[in-house]
């Protein structure tokens, strides 16, 4: 090779390995503007939460609902600017009503949405056939039940109308509601409370489920029964996280433990759980961190917290709750999958239930990691937030 072929080569070279730079420079950027959009969608989450405590806090002098006239007193401006002034909240202390919910009514879009065209499948057939199966397939996928769930449902359906011998499509939609309460798991649906000791719930999940406010509602019913309760806010990479427990630990008239913003959060719960011992909680519960950067660091995170956990507490068992957002679909039950490998999950709870038309999320996550449901959240108020109950809840959704 001459003097100049050589020139040639190396000149492509430098080329070519500008232009590798080039192109690891445009993925950093793409990086990054990922991570911005992210983040800018997890302020939006954070805004919108906090705006719906505003809003419920803001009526609080007048007890009138959300929708109030022109007339009443949250319209005043001075009210008003009294009751949004977050650092001057007056001492606001919930009362919590004991009043039945009724879950039909509360499952009205799941009802009108996924569960009547169930029910059309089998009344706009006059006998079994492969299209019932198919038609009920498909439904059930579009459901969040998700692929797997939905497979097994189908088969045992089918093996059981042909060892039953069937032959009304009536008697298949009997037969399917049934079945479909064996797919919910119905042991250990209540949360593990026991008297005269310290009760510990550890409760995780990813920013914008309702984490925070679940935590909120929990402090509130255990505080109505009597119990001593104590949160402690391990999320403390969210100052406003921070703000929004310490607001609903106001609000139940409840104690809480809280480190500076950034604070290591297993710090915190160690601080936590020696207020517990000081003061004798009877119920002590735990947020923790909605978003780590990785995997990885959520598996670390959630390590440390639980050996603190199993240090103060020793050999007894405690709760570890995840929440998820009903209306997210397979998004939830995927949320499900990796929190259960970094945590041993004791139970879910599953909120906003209300506000969707499919529902399948409870079936697909009881199904696939044979962990129980614990409550269900099925509105803003304290007692929407709901105990399960498999057969309660069947019929609930199935029924006209």
């Amino acid at each position: 090779m001459g003097i100049f072929g050589k020139f040639f080569k190396k000149k492509n070279n430098i080329e070519e390995e500008n232009k590798i730079q080039e192109e690891l420079k445009q993925k950093e950027n793409i990086k990054e503007e990922i991570s911005k959009k992210i983040e800018e969608q997890e302020v939006k989450i954070l805004e919108d939460e906090n705006k719906d405590l505003t809003e419920e806090k803001k009526h609080d002098d007048c007890n009138c609902k959300s929708d109030c006239g022109e007339n009443c007193a949250c319209k005043n401006s001075e009210v008003q600017k009294e009751n949004l002034n977050y650092n001057s909240l007056k001492e606001n202390k919930i009362e919590v009503k004991e009043e039945k919910v009724n879950i039909s009514e509360r499952l009205t879009k799941s009802k009108e949405g996924f569960f009547s065209k169930l029910k059309n499948i089998f009344t706009s057939k006059s006998k079994i056939s492969d299209d019932i199966y198919e038609e009920l397939e498909d439904l059930l996928i579009q459901s969040d039940i998700g692929l797997k769930t939905t497979t097994k449902i189908i088969n045992e359906l089918e093996k059981k109308v042909k060892k039953e011998k069937v032959s009304e499509v009536e008697e298949v939609y009997n037969i399917l509601k049934k079945q479909m309460e064996t797919f919910l798991i119905s042991e250990n649906n209540k949360l593990f409370i026991e008297e005269d000791k310290t009760n510990i719930i550890l409760v995780v999940g990813v920013n914008g489920v309702g984490k925070t406010t679940t935590i909120g509602k929990l402090a509130a019913k255990y505080k109505k029964l009597g119990k001593k309760v104590l949160l402690g806010a391990g999320d403390t990479f969210r100052a406003a996280a921070v703000e929004q427990l310490e607001e609903w630990a106001k609000r139940a008239d409840v104690e809480i433990v809280k480190g500076k913003e950034n604070a290591d959060p297993a710090s915190v719960v160690y601080d936590t759980l020696s207020k517990a011992e000081e003061i004798k909680a009877d119920v002590v519960i735990i947020d923790t961190a909605g978003r780590l950067h990785n995997k990885a660091n959520l598996m670390r995170e959630l390590e440390k917290i639980n050996n603190i956990i199993k240090k103060k507490n020793g050999d007894n068992f405690y709760e570890s709750l995840l929440v998820i957002d009903g209306t997210t679909g397979q998004n939830g039950l995927n949320q499900a999958k990796e929190f259960n490998e970094v945590t041993n999950l004791t139970g879910f709870i599953v909120t906003k239930l209300d506000g969707t038309a499919k529902g399948g999320i409870v079936f697909s996550v009881s199904e696939e990691l044979k962990k129980p449901i614990k409550f269900i959240g099925l509105g803003e108020k304290i007692e929407d937030l709901v105990e399960f109950d498999a057969k309660e809840f069947i019929k609930a959704i199935f029924e006209n």
